[in-house]
């Protein structure tokens, strides 16, 4: 896990309504909590760093999705 967050995922933790910023957070995983409770990292900084692992997460999933679909579309045999 990175230690600290891209300008770009700190402008979009900048951007999040309180309510989107409590949700965010509370999906925060327990490493960075844990920085936040020892005031080693800024609320900002977690929501940012969350931000991008879940971006990371999503990009991930999207991969593996087409993937499947590939091979779904190569077992499928062809109707007339």
């Amino acid at each position: 896990m990175k230690k600290t967050p891209s300008d770009e995922y700190i402008e979009k933790a900048k951007l999040l309504d309180e309510e989107a910023a409590e949700r965010l957070l509370s999906r925060a995983r327990s490493k960075l909590v844990r920085r936040l409770e020892d005031r080693k990292m800024t609320p900002l900084d977690v929501m940012a760093l969350q931000l991008e692992i879940e971006d990371e997460d999503l990009n991930e999933w999207r991969e593996r999705v087409a993937e499947i679909n590939q091979t779904e579309a190569r077992k499928k045999p062809k109707s007339k």
